[in-house]
């Protein structure tokens, strides 16, 4: 049996290096040809309001700049949001960042949001949608309500264990990637200390901006649980 389980671990490595290593030859060949620099100079010397999706994975929304640290495909662009972006000032209306911010570091975050701030025009507004740490305080009360239950039943199923919300929370904080799990207070700070105002917490796909409505993709999970899960704040770059 502990033969197997080195086999299996063995053969998991070894499909991880493989696919980093792809990854970052992907990655070198684009920067190599020059096409991501290509890309974003056509994209900032055309017509219309400029908008950055930061870290879109496969949402990759019509009339955006859509950037991404692992892209799925040629028409989005390598960014390292940990990194200084490779964007100029000043050149932003609007920038959307959707369930990504979770998957770095509070202090990568907060070079993230300074980034978004340096690379916004004056006036611009960014929006943040991250998983909100409020969601996973209330799975754990006692008169949880059916989308709360099917959401357990659902996201804490493992083989052999009977899904339990103290199953769901943990994997919240320590599988998919995930870093730092914000509430409200914290992803205000962030955003406050990166040197946006005004913000405001908005409804899932709803903003005051028609640019920054129905863009979260709501279908990739089941019915109601990106919006039960969702915490999304809204700012302003002031000149």
């Amino acid at each position: 049996m502990a033969g197997k389980a080195r086999s299996y671990l063995k053969r998991v490595g070894l499909g991880l290096v493989m696919y980093n290593l792809r990854r970052d030859w992907r990655k070198l060949r684009r920067r190599l040809g020059g096409k991501d620099n290509r890309r974003v100079a056509g994209y900032l010397s055309g017509a219309g309001a400029k908008k950055l999706n930061l870290g879109c994975g496969e949402n990759i929304l019509k009339g955006w700049l859509n950037v991404d640290f692992d892209p799925v495909s040629e028409e989005v662009v390598n960014l390292d949001a940990t990194e200084r972006f490779p964007l100029p000032d000043r050149v932003f209306d609007f920038i959307f960042s959707e369930h990504m911010i979770e998957h770095v570091s509070y202090a990568q975050a907060g070079h993230m949001l300074r980034e978004c701030f340096r690379v916004m025009k004056a006036g611009g507004r960014i929006r943040i949608s991250t998983p909100d740490f409020k969601f996973l305080v209330e799975l754990y009360r006692g008169d949880k309500s059916p989308l709360q239950e099917e959401y357990i039943r659902r996201t804490g199923e493992e083989p052999g264990v009977k899904a339990l919300d103290t199953h769901v929370i943990n994997r919240f904080v320590r599988e998919w990637g995930h870093r730092f799990i914000y509430d409200e207070k914290a992803l205000r700070m962030a955003m406050e200390e990166a040197g946006f105002t005004e913000i405001e917490r908005c409804e899932l796909n709803q903003s005051r901006s028609p640019e920054l409505r129905n863009i979260e993709n709501e279908s990739r999970r089941p019915p109601g649980f990106l919006r039960l899960e969702t915490l999304t704040l809204e700012g302003v770059k002031r000149g």
